[in-house]
């Protein structure tokens, strides 16, 4: 199962890589622009005009790759793949809204986070009424937590919560799909030590389309992969995380991720206590340290280093 799993991993990356070539230039034909929000760092400006929505070149490479690789697989494959596919769609739609209207967001907020919603609800209560799953969380030093109908509640803040905070994270070149590919890949082996070897498949499968993503994706970006991308990598590893009952795990191996969101979540709740003061030059995290005086290559290629030990970190909790 082993060369199945690796299999996986590099026929992701090299149909991405084929999907990229062709897709690129239609996208950008197609005038699937990123449109750069006014309030961006100001060398960010260069960037508009550059095509979007790369998720669409992203997400059925990953797809085809894990189900090739396990052709017989059951549910524990098709709950995070559905997840996937279903937050990449939501995301399509919130990118063609930005762009047929010209505008940097598609989808208002609380639209997007109702549709988010919805789908993470069905997703928690198929999980609930698994048998081998049920209601509880397995937390480190305490075992098996019976949650019991909260466990809905958990669900939901978890998967609809990790899925913007790669969705947050995906605003420099190549620094989404990086640290997608390090966290995917530190899943690939955290499924086989559990017992998983078709979650291991897709975990490979999307850690390898994200590589192959950075090839185009890395500054300068001749693509970005917009929410498509985004929302639907962060449902996966979300989903993955749900199905092998490890989802402690990956908010340590999907350290960056916390950060870039706990960033926005402390610099909006500190604005709204102090009447205007901000803990960061400007959030998400990435911004901050951009604005710090960091180049855009320094800040990516440093998170990816922290991206690194994290996932490390990790892995030494499972062995």
């Amino acid at each position: 199962m082993i060369e199945r799993i690796v299999l996986a991993a590099i026929l992701a990356a090299v149909l991405t890589l084929l999907f990229c070539r062709w897709g690129i230039p239609l996208l950008a034909r197609s005038h699937v622009a990123q449109r750069i929000r006014e309030e961006a760092p100001t060398q960010h400006r260069g960037k508009a005009g550059t095509p979007t929505m790369g998720g669409l070149l992203l997400i059925p490479p990953a797809a085809i790759a894990a189900v090739l690789a396990t052709p017989q697989a059951g549910w524990r494959l098709l709950l995070p793949l559905l997840a996937m596919v279903a937050y990449g769609a939501v995301g399509a739609l919130d990118d063609a809204l930005a762009i047929r209207y010209r505008r940097n967001l598609g989808l208002r907020a609380r639209e997007r986070l109702a549709v988010q919603g919805i789908l993470a609800t069905c997703l928690a209560v198929y999980v609930m009424r698994r048998p081998e799953l049920g209601t509880a969380l397995i937390l480190p030093g305490l075992g098996p937590v019976q949650l019991g109908w909260a466990y809905v509640v958990v669900a939901i803040l978890y998967v609809v919560g990790f899925t913007n905070a790669v969705n947050l994270t995906d605003g420099l070149d190549g620094l989404a799909a990086g640290t997608v590919a390090i966290a995917s890949g530190a899943y690939a082996v955290v499924a086989v030590k559990t017992g998983w070897p078709e979650v291991a498949a897709l975990a490979a499968a999307v850690a390898g389309a994200c590589a192959g993503f950075v090839w185009f994706n890395a500054h300068p970006a001749a693509v970005f992969m917009g929410d498509t991308g985004s929302n639907a990598l962060g449902a996966a590893l979300a989903g993955m995380a749900i199905v092998t009952q490890t989802e402690w795990l990956l908010l340590v191996i999907g350290l960056v991720f916390v950060l870039e969101a706990a960033s926005v979540l402390l610099q909006v709740v500190y604005f709204k206590a102090t009447g205007g003061r901000r803990i960061f030059r400007m959030s998400p995290l990435h911004h901050h340290f951009e604005l710090s005086g960091w180049t855009e290559t320094q800040t990516v290629t440093r998170l990816w280093i922290i991206a690194v030990f994290a996932a490390l970190l990790g892995l030494t909790m499972v062995f």
